[in-house]
């Protein structure tokens, strides 16, 4: 582990609760490694069991559902459960968001937008979360979307959006959304145990530097969230600059409420008040709990107003009924709306379809709802969306691969499998879907994504 900063380590003297030689001390560790569970997806594949893996859970995230620490952390690349979506990584102090949304949004039936979404942990958890709502994740760079992308189909939800848009773009979505997330770039102090290169690029002046971009990014989507809507801030940075200051600032720009959560005892995350508006936000120290350096706080705008967005003309290119009636064929039932992209199929929920084009009409979408494939010659050809998605029914054609052929299915290499079928079937392992595979009378066809394969021996 390289030297901690020691302008880092004299500036945080004046930060509440900052133990000097603890905090030297736990950075000479590694952090557990932790996850989270999908649990739509164990509750539909693995018939609501533990996920069956080849590590041992060990105890619970406590502030996190279906959240675990690891005893040990294993190459998760060649854990085939986790290209099936059956689990993120994530680290655990950044899962406290889960207790934030639970405390401040107990209606789970919102339009939330996550403004810093890639690469996805918080998307995923977001998703999980409000179940009937539809969730915005964007991302403002171009790189970082595909990363977005993929970790999001792996989870295999449908209500989701994803975006490529900067913060300001989203003036154009005034009073829209109920809970907007932010976790802001910041100086990275508090991963400094997981990526020692951080160190090297900490410095006072880039502490200032984020502080004043955070700034920037919150008065650029402050205007999009609606009266009473929850703005929920976090950095995984322990300098007071880019947390307190920033709660400070936001009184001072803005009509918002400071909201205080609930905490036990046996948590020991740390309740702190910025000095001069006595606003709550909450750290995270890694000396004190299982986790890594977190801050978050949580606002209710009381200024603004509701979300009276008008509808809209419908611009999807809806289905044919006959096509759509191929595509249902392969998803559970439910009052879904069917459009072309191009040549390929999606599906939405009907009832977001006014929202999406809003969205559309106001913003670069990269994503949006389930690609489901393309009817050729009245059949469909799957997409790999559709085979990870959590609405695909029960009674697609399904073989159970073992640990050795999953592992070459997922580096796309060629298959030697015996069946009396001929025709797609999804390929599973431990009962979580991977992919598209197809029996031909001499052959079998690896559909796994080209880009998304294995590299590792």
């Amino acid at each position: 582990m390289k030297e901690l900063p020691k302008e880092l380590l004299n500036d945080l003297e004046k930060v509440n609760s900052y133990n000097r030689q603890s905090f030297i001390e736990v950075h000479k560790h590694q952090p557990l490694t932790a996850i989270r569970l999908n649990s739509d997806k164990l509750k539909k594949f693995a018939s609501g069991n533990v996920i069956p893996s080849r590590f041992s859970l060990n105890e619970t995230v406590p502030w996190c559902e279906n959240a675990f620490y690891l005893q040990e952390r294993p190459a998760f690349t060649l854990d085939p459960l986790l290209h099936a979506g059956a689990y993120y990584v994530q680290e655990a102090s950044s899962m406290f968001l889960y207790e934030v949304v639970k405390q401040t949004c107990p209606d789970t039936n919102k339009k939330v937008l996550d403004l810093c979404a890639a690469p996805g942990g918080k998307s995923t958890l977001l998703t999980s979360y409000f179940k009937q709502g539809l969730v915005i994740c964007n991302e403002v760079i171009n790189q970082r979307v595909n990363i977005l992308n993929e970790n999001l189909t792996k989870w295999g939800t449908a209500n989701v959006v994803i975006t490529n848009n900067d913060a300001s773009d989203f003036n154009r979505l005034e009073n829209y959304f109920d809970v907007i997330v932010v976790d802001a770039p910041c100086s990275g102090s508090g991963l400094f145990r997981k990526d020692a290169e951080a160190i090297n690029e900490w410095s006072k002046n880039n502490v200032m530097l984020c502080s004043q971009r955070q700034q920037r990014i919150l008065a650029d989507v402050y205007t999009s969230l609606k009266q009473d809507g929850i703005l929920i801030y976090s950095t995984c940075s322990y300098s007071k600059e880019e947390d307190e200051d920033i709660l400070n600032w936001m009184k001072d720009n803005f009509n918002v409420e400071s909201i205080q959560l609930e905490l036990k005892d046996e948590w020991n995350i740390l309740e702190t008040q910025s000095v001069k508006h006595k606003t709550f936000g909450y750290r995270f120290w890694p000396d004190k709990l299982q986790g890594e350096g977190f801050f978050i706080a949580a606002f209710k705008k009381n200024d603004g107003a509701l979300s009276n967005h008008k509808p809209q003309k419908n611009i999807f290119n809806k289905t044919s009924n006959k096509h759509a009636a191929i595509a249902l064929n392969y998803i559970d039932e439910d009052d879904w709306f069917f459009f072309n992209h191009k040549e390929n199929i999606k599906v939405i929920k009907r009832n977001w379809v006014n929202d999406i084009t809003i969205l559309q009409k106001n913003l670069y979408l990269r994503k949006a709802g389930i690609d489901m494939g393309e009817v050729i010659k009245e059949a469909l050809i799957p997409h790999h969306e559709l085979a990870l998605s959590n609405i695909i029914k029960d009674s697609v054609h399904r073989f159970e691969l073992s640990l050795d052929e999953a592992l070459q299915y997922l580096r796309k290499k060629e298959m030697h499998l015996q069946s009396e079928y001929k025709s797609w079937a999804l390929s599973t392992y431990k009962s979580y879907p991977l992919g598209w595979l197809k029996f031909l009378h001499n052959r079998v066809n690896n559909y796994y994504p080209v880009n998304w394969r294995i590299l590792k021996d």
